[in-house]
């Protein structure tokens, strides 16, 4: 669902034209060439009465009307919030990586970098499938934290890296068990040699009942 709402907020300004010139009943179809502070509101009203998806669409309206509008950088983080409340992940690293191509200066970059570590770790929901999620979060954090030493949110990025050793450990772990009892220990052992050398061992873990990927930001 994620993927095709991002098609839909990322279309060209041809295809919102289209759109327009179709009329129907909806009065919001027919609504164009307003000022940039109208279509604004119209985002905020929407985050507000949840309805992401009209929010998504006022953005299209905003950026093809009033793509140098001062009020565009504040409509995108908006929106990114908004996406990652509603557990959108996809979406709010979409917005975060418009807000970066287009207002990303050096004093905005380590906060915006971090949204997008937050989303991509939150996005995460079974460690079986999202493996390369893992590990890509896994390098982004490291370069995080290498990029930013001093960062009020090091000590934030740096949990969520302890925990997603913790992740990697317990699948690679669980995966050479599962050869262990199906009689592949060549295949095992390949599992349990790429956890030599973690940051973290077994003795540091104790395995949730809800997976390793906690709520950290509660």
């Amino acid at each position: 669902m994620d993927f095709k709402k991002i098609v839909l907020v990322s279309m060209s300004l041809m295809m919102t034209v289209v759109f327009l010139g179709c009329g129907g009943k909806d009065e919001d179809v027919a609504e164009f060439n307003k000022p940039a502070l109208y279509w604004y509101k119209k985002i905020a009203s929407s985050i507000t009465r949840g309805n992401l998806d009209k929010a998504d669409s006022y953005y299209i309206s905003l950026k093809s009307e009033h793509m140098r509008s001062p009020l565009m950088p504040t409509s995108l983080m908006m929106l990114a919030h908004a996406h990652m409340n509603e557990e959108e992940y996809l979406l709010a690293n979409y917005y975060l990586d418009e807000y970066n191509k287009r207002y990303g200066e050096a004093d905005s970059r380590e906060y915006t970098d971090f949204m997008k570590l937050k989303a991509s770790f939150l996005g995460i929901k079974n460690v079986y499938k999202d493996q390369k999620l893992i590990m890509d979060s896994i390098e982004k954090s490291k370069t995080y934290i290498d990029r930013y030493p001093g960062s009020s949110y090091a000590p934030l990025v740096n949990t969520m890296l302890i925990r997603l050793h913790m992740s990697q450990y317990l699948l690679n772990e669980n995966i050479a068990s599962l050869y262990d009892r199906t009689g592949h220990e060549k295949a095992a052992k390949i599992y349990r040699d790429k956890n030599i050398g973690s940051v973290v061992e077994m003795t540091d873990i104790t395995p949730p009942k809800k997976g390793i990927i906690g709520k950290i930001f509660d």
